[in-house]
């Protein structure tokens, strides 16, 4: 019998996996941490994921986080979880500001603000805030979204109009670090207010 490859496992295989069984896999060996941490699995995993039938909605509520499934559209209430945020904070002082493949974009509205990106799943974070942030991300004034580019590095990219002065940055989770882009001025806006929508 023919011994089946590296490639037919981690690729084929436990990329069908959800999540929470992935992570389990990563105590078989170093070597099978290693391979299911790629940049390149979490790529395959999150496409395969992100075709499946079924989905994650997350809820700030009063005092908690709630996820719930959704199962072919319909909200399954009898499966709801309640999750912790990684930082001792109330849901009230939290802003999700978009998700992307299982990763969360969260704001922490304290005295300044804090981007944080966190997979609820793997309950692994980042705080991904720089000098810049030092006012509140304010729903009329920022936006933000994520994307993979081409060469597969995670990009968060947060756009800020204040003033009259529009201002767009991405972070790379590969480099650690945000870069300014050229981005419209003022002028070149068609209004002077804006009131963002969430993922963009």
């Amino acid at each position: 019998m023919e011994r089946v490859g590296d490639d037919m496992i981690f690729e084929e295989i436990l990329s069908r996996l959800p999540a929470k069984v992935v992570c389990r896999f990563k105590c078989v060996s170093k070597q099978w941490c290693y391979e299911l941490s790629t940049p390149k699995f979490v790529f395959i995993h999150a496409r395969r994921v992100g075709n499946s039938i079924q989905k994650k909605l997350l809820s700030l509520k009063e005092n908690s986080i709630v996820v719930d499934d959704i199962v072919a559209s319909n909200l399954e209430v009898d499966t709801s979880k309640t999750v912790t945020f990684p930082y001792d904070v109330h849901s009230s002082f939290l802003r999700i500001i978009c998700s992307f493949n299982g990763l969360i974009l969260v704001c922490i509205k304290r005295s300044y603000s804090e981007l944080v990106l966190w997979n609820p799943t793997t309950r692994r974070f980042k705080l991904i805030s720089d000098d810049y942030f030092i006012r509140h991300f304010g729903r009329h004034n920022d936006t933000g979204g994520m994307y993979f580019d081409e060469d597969n590095d995670l990009k968060v990219l947060h756009i800020n109009c204040y003033s009259d002065i529009l201002t767009a940055r991405v972070y790379s989770r590969r480099h650690d670090s945000w870069r300014k882009l050229n981005f419209l001025n003022g002028s070149q806006l068609a209004s002077n207010f804006y009131s963002w929508s969430p993922g963009i």
